[in-house]
């Protein structure tokens, strides 16, 4: 299955969520059996069971840290405004910009670290085991930073369970 998303709907979509920006723009992320030739990102994924696809959005005081963490399932995330770089353990951090998407993939450990001069806000798509229906997804890869303050505020826009 491909999950990808694009600025518009593809008829053939398993499944689809959408987003409307404030400036009109129209955001489709979908499970596709293709890549769309139009995606702005697309990434194969394995989902055997029982899923939700929830779309929420983040937001970010200027200089906030979401210190390093996962998610248990994968998500494309679209910058709405503001720079957020990303940490990954694996390579270089990457600057986004209002306007980039990304993906990251289940367990992918991340550091997230927001503007320092501006508000920062995303909004993605994750597809998550049912079993983490309204529930927190974030998990700290140092125990230790669970005591330390989250100034990033998550907020559920919508969750619903993906056909089988």
């Amino acid at each position: 299955m491909i999950f990808a998303l694009s600025t518009s709907p593809h008829a053939d979509a398993r499944h689809r969520i959408e987003h409307v920006l404030d400036d009109g723009t129209e955001l489709a992320w979908e499970l596709l059996v293709e890549t769309p030739p139009d995606a702005l990102v697309a990434e194969a994924v394995d989902l055997d069971g029982d899923w939700i696809a929830r779309l929420d959005r983040v937001d970010f005081p200027p200089g906030s840290i979401a210190y390093r963490h996962v998610h248990p399932g994968p998500g494309i995330r679209y910058l709405l405004e503001g720079e957020l770089t990303i940490d990954r353990a694996d390579g270089e951090p990457h600057r986004y910009r209002a306007g980039d998407p990304w993906f990251e993939g289940a367990d992918d450990p991340v550091l997230a670290t927001a503007s320092r001069s501006e508000e920062t806000a995303f909004v993605r798509v994750l597809l998550l085991p049912a079993e983490w229906a309204g529930k927190r997804t974030i998990r700290y890869a140092d125990p230790a930073d669970e005591d330390k303050p989250r100034l990033q505020r998550a907020t559920i826009l919508s969750e619903e369970p993906l056909p089988s």
